[in-house]
């Protein structure tokens, strides 16, 4: 019997303009729980009514979208967050417009793969960076 690896962990992915289908976070080895994924405005955007969603595609399986679309990110200004809200995939992301918000308490079970960004009405023009708090389920999990 092997032990799984459970410690909390955290990722981070370096600021940038947020495009539909952006890879955000690769997942390996095996599934991991979301327990917090958060995107956190560093450059203000211009008026483009651009929302957030988050969505996970397993190797094995299909794209499956893991939050709702959040409100517009319009004129969204630096230190802005989106933060997902665990344990409700259709729910929407918060936007928190003061940069202090609520973290969920039910996490998100995803499989190896990827998350992305989906994105609606067009990309950001400010940049994004984006982070995740998660426990890998099983040894060897790597997330980048």
């Amino acid at each position: 019997v092997r032990m799984a690896q459970s410690a909390e962990t955290t990722v981070e992915k370096a600021a940038a303009v947020i495009v539909n289908g952006a890879t955000l976070f690769t997942i390996s080895g095996g599934p991991i729980i979301i327990d917090e994924l958060i995107a956190l405005c560093i450059t203000d955007n211009n008026a483009t009514a651009s929302t957030l969603q988050f969505s996970a595609d397993g190797t094995d399986g299909a794209a499956t979208t893991i939050s709702g679309a959040s409100a517009s990110l319009a004129s969204a200004v630096a230190g802005t967050i989106v933060a997902t809200v665990p344990g409700t995939l259709a729910t929407a992301p918060a936007l928190y417009a003061n940069g202090v918000g609520i973290a969920g308490t039910v996490g998100i079970v995803v499989p190896a793969g990827i998350i992305t960004a989906v994105v609606g009405v067009g990309s950001t023009t400010g940049t994004w960076k984006f982070q995740m708090r998660y426990r890998p389920l099983t040894s060897g999990v790597l997330v980048y």
